[in-house]
């Protein structure tokens, strides 16, 4: 195991100690500064951790074990469905935008793809619309799609792109409608939901020349059907068929839950990784029930099409993106096809 011994905290890469040599409880290591001199910095390992010279190795240690992670991932594209807790906190979102500045400084090729529930429910309440749900799903009459399509497209997409941009990266916001990206169709529920829609298709071809360029697309999961009707799709959905129709090397979903547990009431039972077979199995035998099941049903979908592992994983803990992605030990559960 790599990185999944470090623990994230407000910085980037929080500091690992260094160890002590078995042999000697007060092996003191040095680093030669040049080749031409005999000056040496000697770091004692009864040093305490906040002395800048043992920060400094700590982090070249972790970049330097992390390297395997980059080689492996270099080029590769990875889908993020962003929303719940850490859109809602401003210290989680600010530690989802720097991983994918991060990443993407790497060589990844990240696609953000989020929803806004809370925002939009703020926004109905303003105009004095109550927000109505049913079975999860939102009820998205007329005038609630038309403040679901300004808040989403208008308000959350480019205050993300803003918050990328200032990170160091370059963002590109987009949503289902721009060069076809989503075309939309009906649920089967219209009736009872209203201009709740699911995709239809995906035409990634916009999507290639902003990743080839290193850029970061922002996608906002309102989408248009053949005549031109605007729908609200489902952020998990939308993430996986994207990340299908791109060819994704991961699918990497955002919640507020720990990942798919073995027993529900347990939080200390997370399973780490499973194959589609096993996770259809837990959904059978009512182990994953409730909200858990579409996120599943999308990452097994998503599966099928080619993408090569989607993960469910904690939102809630800084940086979770990188210890996914950069670390064996991960921070969530991990579907296999």
């Amino acid at each position: 195991m790599l990185l999944a011994r470090l623990h994230f905290s407000s910085s980037l890469l929080a500091p690992k100690p260094l160890s002590n040599s078995a042999s000697s409880p007060n092996h003191v290591k040095s680093i030669t500064a040049s080749p031409s001199s005999r000056r040496r910095l000697r770091i004692s390992a009864t040093s305490t951790i906040d002395s800048p010279a043992a920060k400094a190795l700590s982090r070249v240690d972790v970049l330097s074990e992390a390297l395997p992670f980059i080689q492996r991932f270099k080029g590769k594209t990875v889908v993020v469905k962003y929303g719940g807790a850490a859109m809602k906190s401003p210290e989680l979102q600010a530690s989802v935008i720097r991983d994918l500045v991060l990443l993407s400084c790497v060589g990844l090729r990240p696609i953000l793809v989020h929803g806004g529930g809370p925002e939009i429910n703020s926004w109905l309440l303003r105009v004095g619309v109550d927000p109505q749900f049913r079975n999860g799903l939102r009820v998205t009459d007329a005038l609630t799609m038309e403040v679901v399509e300004m808040v989403l497209v208008g308000k959350v997409n480019k205050n993300l792109v803003s918050l990328i941009n200032v990170a160091g990266g370059i963002a590109v916001g987009l949503c289902g409608k721009d060069a076809r990206l989503i075309t939309a169709r009906p649920s089967p529920n219209a009736a009872a939901l209203g201009f709740v829609g699911e995709v239809a298709r995906v035409d990634a071809t916009v999507l290639h020349p902003i990743i080839a360029s290193g850029h970061i697309p922002v996608i906002a999961t309102v989408a248009a059907d053949e005549t031109g009707q605007a729908y609200n799709i489902n952020a998990d959905t939308a993430a996986g068929e994207i990340a299908a129709a791109v060819g994704a090397e991961k699918l990497l979903l955002l919640t507020d839950v720990s990942g798919i547990l073995a027993d529900r009431n347990d939080p200390g039972s997370l399973v780490k990784e499973i194959d589609i077979a096993g996770v259809r199995q837990m959904v059978s035998d009512g182990q994953v029930a409730g909200g858990m099941i579409p996120k599943v049903e999308c990452c097994v979908r998503a599966l099928a099409q080619g993408v090569h592992t989607a993960s469910i994983i904690d939102g809630r803990v800084p940086h979770s993106l990188l210890l996914e992605i950069l670390t064996d030990e991960g921070t969530g559960t991990m579907i296999t096809g």
